[in-house]
């Protein structure tokens, strides 16, 4: 019972995580766009998350976020490829996965 109830919850939490997200990256590629300082690098992620359906809302989650872009996903390796416009730590890329682990594992 627990985890029906939970559900909604990290289904909520995610929406508002998503749209903070893409409101905070969109006003970063625009800041870095006037400042010149756009170095893309390809980066190789690791997830937690096992099914297909939480690896392509996770995928297609870093793909909405401006200045990323997933190229490819390992379904069976939990691997991501992800583009992104300047360096960062995996946990920048992925902040929404604790919320898909949540709605769908």
């Amino acid at each position: 019972m627990g985890s029906i109830i939970s559900r909604p919850f990290y289904a909520i939490a995610y929406v508002i995580v998503l749209i903070y997200y893409i409101s905070m990256s969109a006003l970063n590629v625009a800041y870095l766009s006037l400042r010149g300082t756009i170095s893309p690098e390809a980066k190789v992620i690791d997830t937690v998350l096992k099914k297909e359906i939480s690896q392509t809302f996770l995928a297609n989650s870093i793909t909405l976020t401006p200045g990323t872009l997933t190229v490819d996903v390992d379904s069976k390796a939990q691997k991501l490829t992800v583009t992104v416009l300047t360096p960062r730590d995996q946990a920048a890329i992925i902040p929404f996965e604790k919320y898909i682990k949540g709605m769908f594992e």
